[in-house]
């Protein structure tokens, strides 16, 4: 693991003491609980019998799925694959959703469509709300939680869990290739209006964590662009280590490194569970010094 530096540390910890950071979950995050989206689309590929190369790219064998019997069928295969998997063991301590739970944060993002954070969040005697972005007509009539709740504002004791990708309602997902673009195109059009007040305060004002994602995700790299986060604001991005010895993957994760620097981001080259491990330890530390 190469871990952050000190003084990344220091300002992370800080930000997270006052709330001003964003944690932002990709899929890496449930990392041995639900199955691999690689061997998911494999799966799919050979009972559909997917002809292309990429049989381990989820989002493009979903949409072979989808051409090939009807929208929705990936999704609700999806969500049935998910719907009687658990939820991780909150009480490990190095477990991501359990760490992040227990800071004192207002705001949770994620591509996510499990409710992980959720349960997380209620585990840790928390009261956390969840809503979801509505960037299709399927979904832009369902109410909010703050529409049901309009004095509701998000606190460390009632955080929001928001599904930038959706969660349960199938018609909310994010999935196949025609599902990104449209998403895309419309976020690029309507921007962070489609997101409630609260997220685009988060997004705008705190330091963001993104944590689960790799630099083969081209979602990510996506959401990057959409997001823009403020090069002034320092923020952080936690990405598995590259495959492979020597100096060539030395100098291929220094120009990562600098590759997201444009965008304000510091990399730290280490699964969700030893950054969130690490996280723990340190904030645990900082706890016992106050």
């Amino acid at each position: 693991m190469n871990t952050l530096a000190e003084d990344d540390w220091k300002l992370l910890l800080k930000n997270v003491s006052n709330g001003n950071c964003t944690p932002f979950l990709g899929a890496g995050a449930c990392y041995g609980t639900l199955p691999l989206g690689g061997d998911i689309a494999r799966e799919w590929a050979k009972e559909y019998g997917y002809p292309f190369e990429d049989e381990g790219d989820l989002i493009r064998v979903a949409q072979y799925v989808a051409v090939s019997t009807d929208p929705q069928t990936p999704k609700d295969l999806i969500l049935e694959k998910f719907k009687d998997v658990g939820p991780p063991n909150f009480r490990e301590p190095d477990e991501p959703h359990r760490v992040l739970a227990r800071l004192p944060l207002p705001v949770y993002i994620t591509t996510n469509y499990d409710d992980f954070m959720v349960k997380a969040l209620t585990f840790a005697q928390k009261a956390p709300r969840r809503d979801l972005c509505r960037w299709n007509s399927f979904t832009q009539n369902e109410p909010s939680v703050f529409d049901r709740d309009p004095d509701y504002k998000p606190h460390p004791a009632t955080p929001l869990v928001f599904h930038l990708h959706g969660h349960s309602r199938a018609e909310s997902l994010v999935l196949t290739e025609d599902d990104y673009l449209r998403f895309l195109v419309t976020m690029a059009g309507e921007g962070k209006e489609l997101l409630p007040r609260s997220v685009r305060d988060a997004l705008d004002r705190n330091a963001l964590l993104f944590i689960g994602y790799r630099l083969a995700d081209w979602n990510f790299r996506a959401l990057l662009q959409l997001l823009r986060p403020d090069p002034q604001r320092r923020s952080y991005v936690v990405m598995p280590p590259l495959r492979g010895p020597g100096p060539n993957q030395d100098k291929a994760q220094s120009y990562l490194e600098k590759y997201y620097a444009q965008a304000g981001l510091r990399v730290c080259w280490a699964t969700a569970r030893e950054f969130c491990g690490e996280l723990w330890k340190r904030w645990k530390a900082l706890e016992d010094d106050l």
